[in-house]
C-alpha cells in the first residue's frame, strides 16, 4: 500500500508564495517513487549503472563456469554468456543459484527457439548482433532484449519496435568512440551499448561520449588467460574494468548535474 506523505503548509519553509499545485506534484512524486520496479526495468537500470557487460565465450561448460566466477568475483555485475558456449543454459542456471544478485544473460541469440530456452533457464536479458523479429513480441517473460543495430535507421527502427536499449555493433569497425558520439546526437533518449573491439583503456571514453555501457569480451576473458586457465588474471582484469567504468559513470553523472545547473 502506498502511503502519501502529509505535510502541513505551515511546516514548509517560507520561500516565495504557497503554491498548492507544486505541493500536489510533490505528493504525487512521493507516492510514485515507492512504486515497485519490474524485473525488466531493474535489469536495464543495472546495465546503465554498471558500465560494463562482460561477454563470455568458452570451449567447454567447465571453463565457462570457472571464468564466469572469476569475473563475477572481480566485480562484474552484468555477464553475458554467448549462446554457442557448450552447456550454456546449464552454466547460466548454476550461476544464477550462486550469484542471485547479479544480472546474467545470454548473447548472440539468433532465433526464437534459443531465445525461449534462454528465458526459461532464467536469463535476465538477451542480446543479438541484429534485431531478431519476434523476440520482443512472441516470448513471454520479464526479460530485457538488446537488439544489435548499426545505422541510424536501425537504431530508430529497433526503438520504435519496443527496444529500450540497443547494441551498436560492430562499433570499432564503424568508427569507434567517434561513431557513438555522432550516433547519440540525434538519439540522446535511446540507451546504447557499444560492442566489438573495445579495450578496458577505451571503456571510459566510450561512456563519456554517450554509451550507457560497453561489451568487453577478450578485454576481460583474455584468450591467453582462457587457454592457460589463468582465472586470477581474469579476476584482475574484471576488477580493473569495473573500476574504470565506475569512474567514467561518476564523471558522466557529475557532468550532467553541472549542465543542469546552468
Amino acid at each position: 500500500m502506498l502511503v502519501s506523505r502529509s505535510i502541513s503548509m505551515w511546516s514548509l519553509p517560507a520561500i516565495g508564495c504557497w503554491n498548492p499545485f507544486a505541493f500536489a506534484r510533490f505528493r504525487v512524486f512521493c507516492a510514485s517513487s515507492q512504486l515497485p520496479v519490474s524485473p525488466k526495468d531493474k535489469t536495464l537500470r543495472t546495465i546503465n549503472n554498471s558500465g560494463v557487460i562482460a561477454c563470455l565465450r568458452a570451449s567447454s561448460a567447465e571453463l565457462a563456469m570457472s571464468a564466469a566466477c572469476a569475473a563475477l568475483n572481480g566485480g562484474i555485475s552484468v555477464l553475458e554468456i554467448v549462446m554457442s558456449t557448450p552447456g550454456v543454459l546449464e552454466v547460466l542456471y548454476q550461476l544464477l543459484q550462486d550469484y542471485p544478485t547479479r544480472t546474467l544473460g545470454v548473447g548472440t541469440v539468433l532465433n526464437i527457439k534459443d531465445a525461449k530456452n534462454a528465458v526459461k533457464a532464467g536469463a535476465k536479458f538477451l542480446m543479438s548482433p541484429t534485431m531478431v523479429k519476434g523476440i520482443m513480441d512472441d516470448i513471454e517473460g520479464e526479460f530485457l532484449y538488446i537488439p544489435g543495430v548499426m545505422t541510424p535507421t536501425e537504431v530508430l527502427t529497433a526503438y520504435e519496435a519496443g527496444a529500450e536499449i540497443v547494441k551498436v555493433y560492430p562499433v570499432s569497425a564503424l568508427g569507434g568512440i567517434k561513431y557513438i558520439s555522432a550516433l547519440k546526437k540525434p538519439f540522446p533518449h535511446i540507451s546504447m551499448v557499444a560492442s566489438q573491439g573495445i579495450t578496458i583503456e577505451s571503456t571510459g571514453d566510450y561512456i563519456r561520449q554517450g554509451a550507457s555501457s560497453v561489451v568487453l569480451s577478450d578485454a576481460i576473458f583474455n584468450k591467453e588467460f582462457m587457454d592457460q586457465k589463468n582465472f586470477d588474471g581474469i579476476f584482475q582484469l574484471s576488477k580493473l574494468a569495473a573500476s574504470v567504468a565506475m569512474e567514467a559513470l561518476e564523471w558522466k553523472q557529475q557532468s550532467s548535474l553541472t549542465e543542469s545547473c546552468h
